[in-house]
């Protein structure tokens, strides 16, 4: 889909390892499979898989809250459409086909060559999704989409490309989510392109499998006045997630939100952090993070980087042990280039405080109901600017899984 140039250097790369992190390797897993037919009305989908898909809010039954909808089950985009006008939602390949100009933005948030997975995500390309809005034009609802793994043993490859346009606004909801039984990979490029004055709020919530592992590699370039929020939500088992998404606000007074929400049961293993560089004058970030382990093993990572006058930046990570032999690991990094600058962090890890149990014990909880309150409290993060139906699309998936928490 990409020019030979690109090629090159992922075959360059191929064998690289990542930055941190385990290492997979990539020949036990497929790194094709066959087609799977196009669904002109995915509520026809099999029951259990439509509500695999409702837990991590894509609503296919009833789409009508929503702006538009693109599903990708393995390899094959199944269903795409764009419900409104000014928005366009389609599989990537399509949107190559249509645009000749879309090439210029394939791996410029995100290196090719910045590790194997991306080079593979080149070498084997199976599509993704293209979503964009058009100058002026903002989503009366969520668009949501949909990335699927059905076959054991795959490597699914995903390249995405969202792009708001000038003074846009895009709120998007994606959720991934696995029906395997056998080990699988997801391995998942997404490139976001902010224009000036434009917002993107992007949400995730996933809900893997204990023997799938996941990569996902996203770059995000906001310019002037531009705004991106990005919300991850975590609470299911997985055999191994690293992440690191890249943020640059390259204009003045641009704008980057990080909140991620996770939990992490025994046997699974979480790399996890947010990069951002605040490169023009005035721009400004916060990164959050809420890590809860019951026995698995976190890694939670946060760097901002200011190197323009008049940045501010803020690093928050908060860890909660609750059980086992799980462990979390918070390792903040702020850089600064120049005087004049604002940069700041704070963490902490550590046990429930048995007062504060104790407390509520004393006004009728029984500990049970105590413990629980306190853990959803500590995971309620107040997300400034997130549309009401995002906002609980995420409340959703976070009372969804506190009774496998506790």
């Amino acid at each position: 889909m990409t020019s030979k140039n690109y090629q090159d250097k992922a075959k360059t790369a191929a064998t690289k390892k990542a930055a941190f992190g385990d290492d997979i390797n990539l020949e036990e897993y497929l790194a094709a499979t066959e087609e799977l037919p196009y669904q002109d009305d995915p509520s026809q989908l099999p029951a259990p898989t439509r509500e695999q898909m409702r837990q991590v809010g894509v609503i296919v039954d009833d789409a009508s809250q929503r702006s538009g909808t693109i599903i990708q089950m393995d390899h094959s985009v199944i269903h795409s459409l764009a419900r409104q006008e000014g928005v366009e939602v389609m599989a990537t390949g399509q949107a190559l086909a249509r645009y000749d100009w879309l090439s210029d933005y394939f791996w410029q948030a995100v290196a090719v060559d910045s590790d194997k997975y991306t080079a593979h995500v080149e070498l084997h390309q199976a599509n993704g999704y293209f979503i964009r809005a058009l100058p002026g034009a903002k989503t009366v609802y969520p668009i949501q989409a949909c990335l699927y793994l059905a076959r054991n043993k795959l490597a699914q490859n995903v390249h995405n490309i969202v792009i708001a346009e000038e003074n846009s606004e895009l709120h998007i909801i994606t959720g991934c989510a696995a029906s395997i039984n056998e080990p699988g990979l997801h391995l998942g490029v997404s490139e976001f392109y902010v224009k000036k004055g434009a917002k993107i709020t992007f949400t995730m919530i996933h809900s893997w499998t204990p023997d799938v592992s996941v990569r996902p590699r996203s770059g995000i370039v906001v310019e002037e006045d531009g705004l991106f929020l990005g919300n991850y939500v975590l609470m299911k088992p997985v055999k191994s997630l690293q992440m690191y998404p890249t943020a640059r606000c390259v204009g003045e007074n641009a704008t980057v939100r990080f909140n991620s929400i996770l939990v992490t049961p025994p046997g699974s293993a979480m790399d996890i952090g947010s990069r951002v560089l605040l490169d023009a004058r005035g721009t400004r970030t916060e990164v959050i993070s809420r890590a809860i382990t019951t026995g698995g093993n976190i890694v939670a990572r946060g760097y901002i980087e200011g190197s323009a006058p008049e940045v501010k930046g803020h690093l928050e990570c908060r860890g909660l042990i609750l059980q086992g032999e799980g462990t979390i690991h918070a390792i903040p990094e702020l850089k600064g280039d120049l005087a004049g600058i604002d940069l700041s962090h704070e963490a902490a890890v550590g046990k429930i405080a048995e007062e504060e149990v104790e407390y509520l014990m004393a006004r009728g909880l029984t500990r049970t109901e105590a413990t629980a309150a306190i853990v959803r409290g500590f995971l309620r993060v107040d997300i400034e600017g997130l549309p009401p139906e995002l906002s609980a699309e995420l409340q959703k998936a976070v009372e969804a899984s506190e009774q496998d928490i506790m």
